[in-house]
C-alpha cells in the first residue's frame, strides 16, 4: 500500500478535467511503483518526487500531462523519449492513457533515483 500520498496532491487531482486527472492518477500509482519508499509532495505548484534529492514531476496542462525529471539531462535516455531544450529538466508529453509507456518511464526513474545517491 502506498503510505507517502501527500493530501495536497489529491486536492490538485481534484480539480483537474478528468481527461488529465486520470493520466495524472496512472503516473503517480507507477511512480510509487518503481520506488514504494519515494516521497510525494507538492513543488512549484506541481506533484513532485524525491528520493535522496529530486527525481521527478508532474506539471498538468488543459489536455496533457509533461512526466519530466529534474535533472533529465544527465538520464540515460535510452528510448529516446525525453524532450525539453533546458538546461537540466527534460519530460515526457502525455496526451492519453496510452502514451504512457510504464517500462520506459520506471527505467528513468530508477536511473534518476541512481543519478542522485552518487
Amino acid at each position: 500500500m502506498i503510505s507517502k500520498l501527500d493530501p495536497q496532491v489529491d486536492e490538485l487531482i481534484e480539480g483537474l478535467d478528468e481527461s488529465v486527472q486520470v493520466i495524472v492518477k496512472r503516473l503517480r500509482t507507477m511512480v510509487f511503483e518503481a520506488y514504494p519508499e519515494i516521497e510525494e509532495h507538492i513543488k512549484w505548484s506541481k506533484p513532485s518526487y524525491s528520493k535522496e534529492g529530486l527525481v521527478c514531476y508532474m506539471q498538468t496542462a488543459k489536455s496533457h500531462v509533461n512526466f519530466g525529471f529534474y535533472r533529465g539531462t544527465e538520464l540515460e535516455d535510452r528510448n529516446n523519449i525525453l524532450e525539453g531544450d533546458g538546461k537540466k529538466m527534460r519530460h515526457v508529453q502525455i496526451h492519453k492513457m496510452d502514451d504512457i509507456d510504464e517500462e520506459k518511464l520506471k527505467f528513468l526513474i530508477w536511473d534518476a533515483v541512481d543519478l542522485n545517491r552518487k
